[in-house]
């Protein structure tokens, strides 16, 4: 069964950092572009960032960009999100997704995990 599991969320301080992890089981993350996204209270879930299948390519939404970097390991079938200089507006559940490609902006696949709670509070 094909699975992606998040973790590394928490409570931090703002201007604080986190690094969340998106962990795949059941199938060979490198093939699959790999997307985050979040979700705050009353609002409706966007995209945060999306690396390729190989790496080379990533996106970053304009809120985020110069923030938050991405990355992926795909020896150990994972992808990171590094999140810097954390805002209170940065406050949500983050989840990641795999798309139908290698190349971001291709249909996703799956479901909704679990997500991991991101909170930036002082």
């Amino acid at each position: 069964q094909l699975q992606l599991v998040e973790s590394g969320g928490a409570l931090v301080q703002p201007g604080g950092s986190l690094r969340l992890s998106c962990t795949a089981s059941g199938f060979t993350l490198d093939t699959y572009a790999i997307g985050w996204f979040r979700q705050a209270p009353g609002k409706e879930r966007e995209g945060v960032s999306c690396i390729s299948g190989s790496g080379d390519s990533t996106k970053y939404a304009d809120s985020v960009q110069g923030r938050f970097l991405i990355s992926r390991d795909n020896a150990k079938n994972t992808v990171y999100l590094q999140m810097n200089s954390l805002k209170p507006e940065d406050t949500a559940v983050y989840y990641c997704r795999p798309y139908l490609s290698v190349h971001c902006g291709a249909p996703l696949f799956g479901s909704w995990g679990q997500g991991t709670q991101v909170t930036v509070s002082s």
